[in-house]
């Protein structure tokens, strides 16, 4: 069972998938529940063109994506301003050409050999700089949420009670997704553009189908989103596949084997010897 971490390299991954699931899943929980999954598939496709300017001029991921993220949010605010645009519409045609010019940047001549992995990532070579950022946000982004716990739940499940309390669902939102933000930048320079979303939607969705209060789901979605990380490493390890795509694979199998468990863990009604499971 130890064998694989015998190797300097399998144990700077495990760091760095613990760290990313623990912020990830949690985030995800909220993500999840305020319908915020394509948002945060955007976000990450938004992050492309920025890394690859990063790889081509040989400066640090975040500094190509923090700016790249900022500027797809200014497009899309002033994509919602043109009349008879809605917000979805917005966001898929800015996203769609952002990441095409993404695209453009990285089969230009001058683009360095293993680009790809700006698509999908390098779990199983973490930098220094790539585990020091993945610890603060393992910090920040729990610290984070834990202060805003109370006004999540307000905004989140009664707007217009959140409103009289004096709390502004809007700005709520708007501190979610800069947390989002946040967790992209720095999720996908392990999972890579294509398969960061998986940590940030696929643990929460799964833990969403094991319980219909928020604090067990948050404990549980970092917990789903560590261990799929780390049968990913076994699977990537033994198999020989690519370390991003086996650890996404494995936190979809995560979410398939939470449905069943579901409905077993579910409430039955009175009355009923076999009950639909329901989760509210």
């Amino acid at each position: 069972m130890l064998e694989p971490f015998q190797d300097e390299f399998m144990r700077r991954a495990l760091a760095e998938i613990v760290l990313i699931g623990l912020a990830g899943g949690a985030l995800g929980c909220w993500v999840v529940l305020y319908e915020f999954s394509y948002a945060a598939e955007s976000l990450a496709h938004s992050l492309f063109p920025g890394l690859v300017v990063a790889a081509l001029t040989g400066i640090p991921l975040l500094l190509g994506a923090t700016p790249a993220i900022v500027l797809a949010a200014l497009a899309i605010a002033l994509a919602t301003r043109v009349h008879g645009t809605s917000r979805d519409v917005a966001v898929a045609v800015v996203i769609t050409t952002i990441f095409g010019l993404g695209v453009l940047l990285a089969l230009s001549p001058a683009s360095p050999p293993g680009i790809e992995a700006l698509l999908f990532g390098d779990i199983l070579g973490p930098t220094d700089a790539d585990l020091t950022s993945a610890a603060a946000m393992a910090v920040a982004i729990p610290l984070a949420l834990w202060a805003l716990h109370s006004r999540l739940l307000a905004s989140g499940f009664d707007r217009g009670a959140a409103a009289a309390l004096g709390i502004s669902p809007g700005r709520v939102e708007a501190m979610l997704l800069v947390l989002l933000a946040a967790a992209t930048v720095v999720s996908v320079q392990g999972l890579g553009n294509l398969l960061v979303v998986a940590v940030l939607v696929g643990p929460a969705a799964a833990a969403r189908h094991l319980t219909d209060r928020i604090v067990p789901m948050l404990f549980l979605a970092a917990a789903i989103a560590v261990l799929a990380g780390v049968a990913g490493l076994y699977v990537s390890y033994y198999l020989g596949t690519a370390g991003g795509a086996s650890v996404a694979l494995a936190i979809f199998a995560a979410y398939l084997l939470s449905l069943p468990a579901g409905r077993l863990l579910a409430p039955r009604p009175a009355g009923h010897a076999h009950p639909e499971a329901t989760i509210g």
